[in-house]
């Protein structure tokens, strides 16, 4: 019997039935982004994220939404990077992830933390207000008043399109 168990583990573990996967190096993913927003003559929209946060899934959901997922979706190219993982669930993380957040100064600004790229990978607009905090999940009448100023700058969002998405955020 165990022979056999033996045996059936090592044929799983050889045939790849069972593996841990890591996540894809964040460069490879930045870069994809970078190459599709291009040819789509769109901005990228980075979002930094981790399992545990819970604004990070708030976001998440407000963005792919039935009333804000076509505006974000034609206007960006979005990615997640997954960084500040417990230890337990290091192997979530995206190689390379914590170096562009610190590229960003966003290292130590809580999550979520996002930053908008043009096409050629240059910051237009991050997360940081006008005193220097992050908006994270901007939920308050002045956090969204501030990430739609950023999206205003970023995009080709109309005015009823950034009500719209204003009023998803600021729903509770």
């Amino acid at each position: 019997m165990k022979l056999r168990l033996t045996v059936l583990l090592f044929l799983m573990i050889g045939f790849g039935s069972i593996s841990i996967q890591a996540q894809d190096n964040a460069a490879k993913i930045l870069n994809a982004a970078l190459k599709k927003a291009k040819v789509e003559n769109k901005k990228v929209f980075i979002k930094y994220s981790a399992s545990w946060c819970g604004w990070c899934k708030r976001m998440d959901k407000q963005m792919k939404s039935e009333a804000c997922k076509t505006f974000f979706e034609d206007n960006y190219i979005t990615i997640q990077l997954i960084v500040h993982e417990s230890k337990d669930k290091k192997y979530l993380e995206n190689p390379g992830a914590l170096d562009l957040l610190k590229k960003y100064k966003g290292e130590k600004s809580g999550l979520p933390f996002w930053v908008i790229l043009d096409e050629n990978g240059q910051l237009l607009e991050d997360s940081f207000n006008e005193e220097g905090q992050n908006l994270g999940c901007p939920a308050t009448e002045e956090e969204v008043q501030s990430f739609i100023s950023k999206l205003k700058n970023t995009s080709n969002l109309k005015k009823k399109e950034l009500e719209v998405i204003a009023e998803t955020f600021q729903s509770k």
